[in-house]
């Protein structure tokens, strides 16, 4: 749970605050005056600061100024008896979360205490990526399509205009979103991702917009949504095609209006925020079969970036390598390998119908089982999938009836031996054929055996 800090002068108020939090689950601690309190957060982590406004020494807003030079990301709620409009205009201009009037009314407290939490991990979460983010980029690739992209993010990213990724699964959508976050002007603000597919579409507008305590059966307490979350910053929506029509009504609302409203609320809450979105659906299909709104597709769809999959751009797979190979040792506490040329070769034949993602996979899989500081072609065929060939494959890719029945020969006994974990006489057995003979057909096809 939650760690939370309360500075109050008050022996009375530091007490009865922390038993209410502690019982909802909370870990506090609690400091006496504005110089103890910044000592605590000096040497330990908090989610959410109570800090009252008058005490003795440094007063409340100059302590919230002094916290924040040290965690920008802490959220501070200010308590005080003195509940004036001054007072709370102040506190916000200073950097407060909010302001609560003594004495602290318990439900309002606990809210308030778990939005600013919320909220403060949800920044430390965004720390993380955008330190990621801010270290060379990932998206990598020397193709033609590939500069193409990055010259478009490099133009899009610094405005407010609307972006729709679209490709295949494991293309790099997110890394794209995120990009374009990082080079905005909203980069110091949260990037909030919103995975529509992995939510129920009967929770996805609690997710989007929040809800008030008692909205529906299971709503204990009122929850802030994604958009509120993102305000300043960047929305992610990805796998928009999965998105319920109730929920694409109320989002193309929020574009249009900038506000929103919780489930179960009637409150319009102004929200600023950058949408981006992805889809590896056709939302053009979708629309013609009114699964998708046609208003909502041209309100997102301001900036269009289509990512092509691995198999188009094969050229792109010596540094992507390359990357993986250094990402993936160094996680694993390994040496470097390096790849030879005939490993490379054989990796850019694969079709990758996984992408980036495949890839990534494969050569962390590659580097735990081969374990060598050369990768050759003989330490990794067997550790790669069996590609699937179809006939009209076979047959485009024959020069002649013979040439069509060795590859056929060769697809079937490769597929066999995928199937007996490369186990050579269960594989001739069922092949109904010596082991000789497989081995002969081994050395014709240069399959090499992975025993």
């Amino acid at each position: 749970m939650p760690r939370i800090l309360i500075i109050d002068d008050e022996p009375g108020i530091r007490e009865s605050v922390a038993m209410i939090l502690e019982y909802e689950g909370y870990e506090t601690d609690a400091a006496e005056s504005g110089e103890d309190g910044i000592e605590l957060v000096r040497s330990g982590q908090f989610d959410a600061i109570l800090l009252d406004i008058n005490m003795p020494g440094i007063d409340g807003f100059e302590t919230l100024k002094r916290i924040k030079e040290i965690d920008k990301n802490l959220n501070i709620v200010i308590i005080s008896a003195y509940g004036n409009i001054e007072n709370a205009i102040k506190a916000t201009r200073t950097g407060a979360f909010d302001f609560l009037e003594k004495p602290v009314d318990r439900d309002k407290l606990l809210i308030t205490v778990r939005n600013a939490s919320e909220q403060a991990i949800l920044k430390k979460e965004y720390e993380s990526i955008k330190k990621e983010i801010d270290t060379p980029s990932p998206i990598l690739g020397e193709s033609k399509p590939m500069k193409a992209i990055l010259e478009v993010v490099g133009k899009v990213a610094p405005t407010d205009a609307r972006v729709l990724i679209l490709g295949e699964n494991g293309t790099g959508k997110e890394l794209i979103a995120k990009a374009l976050h990082a080079n905005s002007p909203r980069a110091a603000a949260p990037f909030v991702e919103v995975n529509c597919a992995a939510i129920p579409n009967e929770l996805i507008e609690s997710e989007l917009f929040g809800h008030e305590k008692g909205a529906f059966t299971g709503a204990l307490n009122q929850r802030i949504g994604k958009f509120e979350l993102a305000d300043k910053g960047t929305l992610f929506l990805d796998e928009i095609g999965d998105m319920s029509l109730q929920a694409q009504a109320k989002v193309l609302r929020a574009i249009e209006d900038g506000l929103i409203e919780r489930v179960g609320g009637t409150k319009k809450i102004p929200v600023d925020v950058r949408i981006v979105s992805a889809t590896n659906r056709d939302l053009k299909e979708m629309i013609v079969k009114a699964e998708f709104r046609e208003d909502l597709f041209h309100r997102l769809n301001v900036i269009p970036v289509q990512l092509p999959p691995l198999r188009e751009r094969t050229e792109d797979i010596p540094v992507l390598v390359q990357h993986f190979a250094q990402e993936i040792s160094l996680k694993h506490k390994k040496i470097v390998p390096t790849f030879a040329e005939d490993a490379i070769t054989l990796l850019q034949k694969l079709k990758w119908t996984g992408n980036v993602r495949e890839l990534r996979n494969i050569i962390e899989r590659i580097i735990i089982l081969a374990n060598a500081p050369v990768i050759k072609l003989s330490d990794i065929d067997f550790l790669l999938p069996v590609e699937k060939v179809s006939v009209d494959d076979l047959i485009s890719e024959s020069s002649s009836f013979q040439d069509f029945k060795d590859k056929a020969e060769k697809a079937y006994i490769l597929r066999q031996l995928e199937l007996n974990g490369w186990n050579i006489s269960k594989t001739a057995d069922d092949l109904d054929i010596q082991r000789s003979h497989l081995y002969n057909k081994l050395k014709k096809y240069g399959i090499e055996k992975g025993e």
